[in-house]
């Protein structure tokens, strides 16, 4: 059984909605034992071009897309509930 969950948030440093994000899940992390990476698109050329006009995307493992846009947290809830059963 897991843990922790290691997830990846994939975003833009400018955007609005991708630091929203980052907030949401840096004040849910430990109560819901997340690691977070934050991954800048930006720095390369793949993850631009796979995620340009989704940002921000949290992805979990294999870059399991969770969600995009907004923090959805059934959507969330639902994913680690999944990761945790395994």
């Amino acid at each position: 059984m897991i843990e922790r969950a290691l997830l990846t948030l994939y975003g833009r440093e400018y955007c609005s909605l991708c630091q929203q994000m980052r907030e949401e899940l840096r004040l849910l992390a430990p109560d819901l034992q997340l690691d977070v990476i934050w991954f800048d698109i930006d720095d390369d050329d793949a993850a631009e071009a796979k995620y340009n006009d989704m940002v921000p995307v949290l992805a979990g493992n294999g870059d399991e897309v969770i969600c995009f846009y907004h923090l959805d947290r059934y959507k969330l809830d639902a994913y680690l509930g999944r990761l945790r059963a395994a």
